[in-house]
């Protein structure tokens, strides 16, 4: 395979693993949309229907698991939410006359009955009473159980039903305000990694580990890629033109919020201060405390509007089994139905109120919210109160606003004056909700169901405009080029380059441009070491005999609710680096260790958390550091093992008293004395840090002493949650305990309000290496030089830098710090207009 081909196969449309269906096979009663989206879905295999609330997802799923078993000679499994049986056993039987799907609780009532469809409850399967294995295809109802990525559920889910041939997952809101949970589904329809999935198409938050937001710059890439295995359409016209609206206009919709008052003066401060009220958006705890004080003043409203309005019927929604039994109290004539009920009772309850045999009806989102239909003889929703659960909320709302309903839908939504932040986020989720199926929807229109066209769109985004020469920029002490390093470096000539220095992408842990030629556009970490086999090589042979190559890398945090693992586990990617790396003819000498702070990372990942320590230490790991291998090619002659062209050095700029302390393995810190530890304690927080590591670099380390301190430091309240307060400091040139890690060009980046690197390279290893391997005026090479650090800091240190970028804007902001560093070489200083002056 040569780079062009291994860069198509990177294409990763979903693809078909279906079977074509002719149309007259498509059972007469399923309107065309319906059809066109069933033959779709079998064709795929695996796929998924988001369809707005009424378009009939319910016949579609009963159609393609009728198809789907008959064509595999086999039996299909439908998984509904609880109360919604009823729905799929009249419209199999009443509009597609086919066989009474049986409703089974163990897989011995499966295999004790005839029936083609089996339906079964999501509690059935997780609990492993219903083995998802055993049938040929299956259809998830309501899927959006699915979108709590890590919880329970889908876990369960994504191994039971791996590999079932034909899977189908239905819900009218797939993605309530993070478009990144559009994944989860397909995790579960095995059409990408999770993990890989996140890595692809979203940006980390460096502070808040699982705050992941959509790169700008891969929003089309991605709702391409959604749009070949999901299907979403807010009416028939979505899918053709030619299509009829007719009975799918959406009836008119009233938002009524009632904000209630509280009672000022009531609410405690932890250190027992008198607070105004208690701000039920400060926690969970916070919020379940506002909900329980104030249940009397919303069931006393509720009760308001119930009587104002004696003819309509109501579904009064409420959260907590305090707030039902108030409601009992208040209005006796309410039915509810709550979790502990015989299952019987509860789901006939539910179907009396369907049928208009019931007036007010009182039940949780949890039991009622998704799959019930309660448009034919209800207009009228109170929500006993609101939280942050958008989805839940929404999908109850679509109990009655759904298609086929004929009057105003009226929502009344009580809640307190101090959950006014919570109402803000609600109305910030229904906003991004309906902006993702607004731009699905344009997908759809523009494309169809036409995979092709789709994947012709992402094949324009590979490679870069122009000739080499238009994509070269060349100062007096740099050259960097836009493009693909493995081209460029192809294009360079052999033994030319004094000194490689980069941080090459960590595996598919990060994309830094929506390019197909990207390093982090893989798979999977084996992926992306095929891509480095075509790099790798053309290094080694720019590189000068005998010079070295030094590679900045990390190991890689490999989450457990990604790997099945349950537990969180290290790649240990900078071991896989080195065998990578001597594979191709590079020698490896050595590595720095760059120590990190446990306390930055475990805000970003979550994987260290102290409470789990509590629980159970032994599953606890400890942090990633950093490490700077150390490569060399051969030189010419390997008798003596000296460079073809050493960085030499003189006894006068390098003295041998230099020399025995770098080489020493124990570095002693600088100054008069160290402070002592009762010193430290009397420190403000921000120099605690910084006196410690000094401290400790100079004596004899204990452990006792050291956790005596950082608890001292703790109960007197000088313990910081954002960094490591107390890190020690390291005693050994191998490593490296005082790099910035501010000090990067993404400091210049944030003051001018421009686009971040994903992960820039700390300036302080770049300075290090640069002045101990290379010698001025040598050619230093970055090919991954993102905002181009490497090449900047050779330019600054009197060499010549070097550098390849695929990122447009890394590549442009990059050109405007070399030219400022170039400047800045070259800026005449006092001392040169006296040497001037002299000369005259």
């Amino acid at each position: 395979m040569n780079y062009k081909e291994f860069l198509e196969s990177k294409i990763d449309m979903a693809g078909d693993s279906g079977f074509a269906i002719r149309p007259e096979m498509i059972n007469n009663a399923l309107k065309p949309h319906q059809r066109d989206a069933v033959a779709w879905a079998l064709k795929g295999g695996r796929r998924a229907l988001f369809e707005s609330f009424g378009l009939g997802k319910t016949v579609q799923e009963i159609e393609f698991c009728h198809l789907a078993a008959q064509h595999a000679n086999g039996r299909a499994l439908i998984v509904l939410p609880l109360g919604v049986k009823q729905e799929f056993t009249r419209d199999a039987v009443e509009v597609l006359g086919y066989e009474k799907p049986e409703y089974c609780r163990t897989m011995e009532e499966v295999e004790g009955c005839s029936s083609q469809i089996v339906l079964t409850n999501y509690e059935r399967v997780r609990d492993g009473d219903i083995r998802p294995e055993y049938f040929v295809a299956t259809a998830l109802d309501e899927a959006s159980v699915l979108r709590s990525f890590g919880s329970k559920t889908y876990q369960t889910f994504l191994e039971k039903f791996k590999n079932v041939p034909y899977k189908l997952v239905a819900t009218a809101t797939p993605s309530p305000n993070r478009y990144k949970e559009l994944i989860h589904y397909a995790g579960y329809l095995e059409i990408m990694d999770t993990g890989q999935a996140l890595t692809r198409f979203f940006q980390r938050d460096s502070t808040k580990a699982n705050n992941l937001t959509l790169y700008p710059n891969m929003e089309d890439e991605f709702w391409l890629w959604v749009s070949s295995w999901a299907l979403f359409i807010t009416k028939p016209s979505d899918l053709n033109e030619g299509y009829s609206d007719e009975g799918y206009d959406l009836p008119p919709l009233e938002v009524r919020w009632h904000e209630l008052p509280v009672h000022y003066g009531d609410a405690t401060e932890k250190d027992g201060q008198i607070a105004l009220f208690q701000e039920a958006a400060e926690g969970l705890k916070e919020a379940a405390q506002v909900k329980r004080e104030s249940i009397g003043v919303r069931v006393a409203e509720m009760e308001r509007i119930v009587r104002e309005s004696p003819e309509d019927s109501f579904i009064l929604w409420h959260d907590l089994e305090s707030e039902r039994l108030a409601v009992k109290r208040a209005l006796p004539e309410t039915v509810d139905i709550y979790g502990s009920q015989d299952y019987d009772l509860r789901e006939q309850r539910v179907t009396d109120f369907s049928n208009g045999k019931v007036r007010l009806f009182a039940t949780k989102k949890s039991l009622s919210g998704s799959g019930c239909n309660f448009q034919r003889h209800c207009h009228r929703e109170i929500f006993l109160g609101i939280d942050y659960e958008f989805n839940d909320f929404i999908q109850a709302v679509h109990r009655c606003y759904r298609f086929l309903q004929t009057e105003k839908v009226v929502v009344d939504i009580i809640y307190m004056e101090n959950e006014r932040q919570i109402k803000e986020v609600l109305l910030e989720k229904w906003k991004n909700h309906d902006l993702m199926v607004e731009k699905m929807v344009e997908i759809v229109k523009k494309y169809g169901l036409n995979a092709v066209n789709k994947r012709e769109k992402l094949e324009r985004k590979m490679g870069v405009e122009g000739s080499r020469e238009e994509r070269t920029v060349k100062g007096k002490y740099y050259t960097a080029v836009y493009g693909d390093c493995v081209e460029e470096t192809r294009a360079m000539e052999s033994n030319s380059v004094d000194l490689i220095h980069t941080s090459i992408p960590f595996g598919n842990h990060y994309e830094y441009s929506a390019n197909y030629n990207d390093f982090g556009h893989n798979r999977n970490t084996e992926r992306f070491f095929e891509q480095m086999d075509y790099l790798t090589p053309e290094l080694l042979r720019v590189l000068k005999p005998g010079r070295d190559a030094v590679i900045h890398v990390k190991d890689r945090v490999l989450f457990g609710n990604v790997t099945g693992t349950g537990m969180p586990t290290i790649e240990p990617f900078h071991a896989l680096c080195i065998s990578h790396y001597t594979k191709h003819g590079f020698q490896y000498f050595g590595m720095i260790t760059v120590v990190t702070d446990v306390v930055r990372e475990n805000n970003q990942t979550y994987r260290l958390k102290y409470s789990d320590k509590l629980k159970d230490s032994t599953r606890m790991g400890v942090g990633c550091p950093e490490y700077i291998l150390l490569f060399r090619k051969l030189p010419s002659d390997t008798g003596n093992g000296y460079a073809d062209e050493p960085v030499a050095k003189t006894a006068d700029e390098y003295p041998l008293s230099r020399w025995q302390i770098d080489a020493s393995p124990f570095w002693r810190s600088s100054g008069d004395r160290l402070p002592t530890p009762e010193e430290i304690r009397d420190m403000g927080i921000a120099n605690i840090q910084k006196a410690y590591r000094e401290y400790s670099r100079g004596t004899v380390y204990n452990y006792s002493a050291h956790c005596r301190l950082a608890r001292e430091l703790e109960d007197s309240g000088k313990m910081s949650k954002t960094f490591m307060t107390v890190a020690p400091g390291s005693w050994s040139g191998e490593v490296w305990d005082d790099v910035n890690r501010m000090r990067t060009l993404n400091t210049t980046q944030s003051r001018r309000r421009a686009q971040m690197h994903v992960c820039p390279l700390q300036i302080d290893i770049v300075e290090r290496i640069i002045g101990d391997r290379s010698s001025e005026g040598e050619l230093v090479y970055d090919p991954f030089g993102g905002l181009m650090t490497v090449p900047v800091t050779a330019v600054k240190m009197k060499r010549r830098g070097y550098g390849v970028e695929l990122n447009p804007d890394y590549f442009r902001d990059g050109i405007g710090y070399l030219q400022a560093a170039e400047d800045e070489v070259d800026e005449p200083t006092l001392f040169d207009f006296m040497e001037m002056q002299e000369a005259e």
